[in-house]
């Protein structure tokens, strides 16, 4: 089994609609994403986190939950926001939303769990 792709799901719609949704949301305190707050800061995607993509061994895609293919969209459904590892065999849940949780936002305790379940997996 070889890993072909990491694919972070955010809980969130993508879009302007969408992202209008989750800000008026998060005011309200209604709208939560732990994935959300670890990759991006107030207005964009935080450096550390370009940084933590660009190094990872395989391409590291962030979407949104109606930016999903079928396949992803058919293993996170009801579970995100989490983190997929896709192989050359399937698509395989890595990180769950809990576990984005314990990150307390901060991209450096993301990358030690991404790490430790990337190890896990090859």
């Amino acid at each position: 089994m070889s890993l072909k792709a990491i694919w972070g799901v955010y809980h969130a719609d993508g879009g302007i609609v969408g992202e209008l949704r989750y800000v008026f949301g998060k005011i309200r305190g209604t709208a939560h994403c732990a994935l959300c707050d670890i990759t991006h800061s107030y207005v964009s995607e935080k450096k550390t986190m370009k940084e933590c993509r660009s190094n990872s061994p395989v391409p590291f895609h962030l979407v949104h939950l109606n930016e999903q293919s079928e396949g992803l969209q058919s293993i996170t459904e009801g579970m995100t926001p989490c983190v997929v590892a896709e192989t050359d065999e399937d698509f395989q849940i890595i990180l769950f939303s809990d576990e984005l949780e314990e990150c307390n936002k901060k991209v450096e305790l993301f990358q030690e769990k991404l790490d430790a379940a990337l190890e896990k997996l090859i």
